[in-house]
């Protein structure tokens, strides 16, 4: 009865939404604090009549709001617009990644990318990590490889790559395929990292992901877009046209609009998840915890003669929700999401006791 496409599905699998009782909710990676009160504001005046039309299938308004949001001399020609982050990169895997060549990740990173390998049927090569869990750039140059990608910070672990570091990588790989796309995943970069759009006029096979999700408190609109070369955004369009013209609805292209007018209430809501992510890992590290360097809203940490299972178990009867990765080499981590304040100093007692 079902393809065989089909029976060779192995879908992701999202942190949990348990409803059987309250939780504290640091297990998604979601932001503490509301939208903008733009963004608000656009919600209470939306018409709802106007939901009989169709939406902008080319978001044009918005990527033009998006592009003069981002600078760096970036053009709506080169913002590609969809239903989340998560869709895009879908959609960069079927543009950009051979079905006859592999393409090269990290051994640990977001793990929708073997996902989206697995449904377009490429073939995947990992690079380990460095022994300090930071990514390793030489080999993942050398790869042979249809495309590259990786988040910047990377997920789980939190670490950031330099700009220039990243320049430098990118002058690797163009010496060893120049045709090869680059996709850098930045879904994390606002709260404290270099963006690499400024590297996007010297390198056209870059690929910079971001999403709304995180710094924009958007997790529950599904928002996300692209910023490369003209000619790679009307690669995605292409993609886009041959699957779904509307990817995003028309409050949402509103409320998107209304969020990149108010950049500066997302500037300050990062720097204040930020500074309790600083001081959350300044209190762990403390009691003899191991917390990796992050630049995310995020944190991996683990305990000496704790299991990650442990951790995880002890918390959720606490009332805490934490994300647990059963994967062969971090089984004794658990990622913990920044909340607000009072959280992380409810959880930071909670995990005291261990």
């Amino acid at each position: 009865m079902f393809s065989s496409r089909f029976c060779g599905l192995n879908p992701y699998v999202p942190g949990e939404q348990p409803s059987d009782r309250e939780y504290i909710k640091l297990n998604a990676n979601e932001n503490p604090y509301p939208p903008s009160p733009a963004v608000e504001k656009e919600i209470r005046e939306f018409h709802a009549a106007s939901l009989r039309l169709y939406p902008d299938p080319d978001s044009s308004d918005l990527r033009e709001s998006i592009a003069e949001m981002l600078g760096n001399g970036i053009t709506t020609d080169m913002v590609f617009a969809g239903n989340g982050s998560d869709e895009i990169l879908s959609f960069i895997f079927y543009a950009f990644f051979d079905s006859n060549r592999p393409v090269v990740f990290p051994e640990h990173t977001y793990s929708f990318y073997p996902v989206y390998a697995g449904y377009y049927k490429i073939p995947v090569k990992k690079i380990p990590l460095l022994a300090d869990f930071s990514i390793d750039l030489e080999k993942t140059a050398e790869a042979d490889s249809s495309g590259i990608i990786f988040p910047n910070p990377n997920a789980p672990t939190g670490i950031i790559i330099p700009r220039e570091k990243l320049r430098d990588f990118l002058q690797e790989c163009g010496k060893k395929a120049p045709d090869r796309a680059v996709v850098i995943d930045e879904a994390y970069i606002d709260f404290g990292g270099e963006t690499a759009l400024p590297l996007l006029k010297d390198f056209p096979n870059l690929i910079i992901v971001r999403t709304f999700s995180k710094s924009f408190c958007f997790a529950g609109a599904r928002l996300g877009f692209a910023v490369s070369s003209p000619e790679n955004i009307r690669a995605l369009c292409t993609v886009k046209n041959s699957f779904n013209h509307f990817p995003v609805d028309r409050l949402t292209q509103r409320m998107g609009i209304a969020a990149c007018s108010d950049a500066a209430y997302y500037r300050r809501i990062c720097g204040e998840i930020a500074a309790t992510r600083d001081s959350f890992a300044s209190e762990l590290e403390k009691t003899g915890w191991q917390v990796l360097p992050s630049k995310a809203n995020f944190l991996f940490v683990r305990k000496e003669g704790l299991a990650g299972k442990q951790i995880y178990e002890t918390a959720k009867k606490e009332g805490f929700l934490l994300r647990l990765f059963n994967t062969k080499g971090l089984e004794d981590f658990i990622r913990i999401s920044i909340g607000l304040p009072k959280d992380m100093q409810a959880l930071l007692e909670c995990l005291k006791k261990l």
